[in-house]
């Protein structure tokens, strides 16, 4: 991990981040102490945002959810990327890759975010990210 990377966090890595039963919990929190110590630049999407917040309110309690998303707010080096219309019409491109199986939406649309925004790392334990040519972190 190169210091000011950045580096784009996935739903699965915030939940594992979130909720401690979650069998990556661990791993999680040293990837993240590991990128907050080399100060990486991080970055999420309001789709990751959403899906994460559905997530955490459906799978732990509303106060976990509500807790999670206070704590973004805290964060330096952080943005949430918005999503455009025209992102979401290209994301669908990557449904066409027979490599990408059982692909979400979320993730298609972060590929797309991703490569606007030139970011080449994910913080995810999704292995499409690899899969679609980004290097994985955690």
């Amino acid at each position: 991990m190169r210091t000011g990377e950045a580096v784009f966090i996935d739903t699965g890595a915030w939940i594992a981040l979130a909720l401690t039963r979650d069998p990556l919990h661990a791993r999680a929190r040293e990837t993240w102490y590991s990128l907050l110590s080399v100060g990486a630049r991080l970055f999420t999407s309001v789709p990751v945002v959403l899906e994460t917040f559905t997530f955490l309110d459906r799978n732990a309690n509303r106060e976990v959810a509500l807790s999670w998303k206070a704590s973004l707010d805290g964060l330096t080096r952080f943005q949430v990327l918005e999503c455009r219309l025209a992102d979401l019409e290209k994301s669908f491109a990557f449904f066409e890759r027979k490599d990408l199986h059982k692909l979400s939406a979320v993730d298609a649309t972060s590929f797309v975010l991703m490569s606007r925004s030139k970011i080449r790392a994910a913080f995810s334990f999704d292995h499409h990210f690899a899969s679609a040519g980004f290097r994985l972190v955690g």
